[in-house]
């Protein structure tokens, strides 16, 4: 994707508020299986920002099971940007959309995780987590779709 086809947001918050349709591909590289997410994610309000809730179902081996997650999207530090934060509130990762890209780093452990956030439109955005490190070795690739 070139910078030609970003689309700038002005506001990260306000641009992710409400429900998106989610489909998401997880490929492990060192053992070459795929597995795959499909669910919504809703933008809710929560005092200082949005609360984002994530529900569906994730095939991994043939086996599919049902999937949550559960993250707070904060007021950054700068206008328009956001501060994610795991549910129980640890720091994740910085989110600014502003320029219609963003890269983000979170290690955990002994892994480092590396996300591209991109947005193509008003209703279409795309995360790419590429994990690394001794026990990952992930590309996982999320696409999500405005609902209503």
């Amino acid at each position: 994707m070139t910078g030609g086809e970003w689309w700038p947001v002005a506001d990260t918050l306000g641009f992710l508020a409400g429900r998106w349709r989610v489909t998401r591909t997880v490929r492990d590289l060192a053992g070459a299986d795929e597995g795959y997410f499909a669910g919504h994610t809703d933008f809710g309000p929560l005092d200082g920002g949005l609360l984002h809730e994530e529900a569906g179902e994730f095939t991994w081996q043939g086996v599919t099971r049902p999937a949550t997650r559960t993250l707070r999207f904060l007021a950054g530090a700068e206008p328009g940007t956001a501060d994610v934060r795991f549910a129980d509130g640890r720091p994740f990762h910085d989110l600014d959309l502003r320029s219609g890209r963003h890269i983000a780093g979170h290690p955990c452990a002994a892994d480092f995780y590396r996300g591209e956030f991109t947005v193509t439109d008003a209703d279409h955005w795309r995360s790419v987590w590429r994990v690394a490190g001794p026990k990952k070795d992930l590309v996982l690739t999320t696409d999500y779709v405005r609902e209503g």
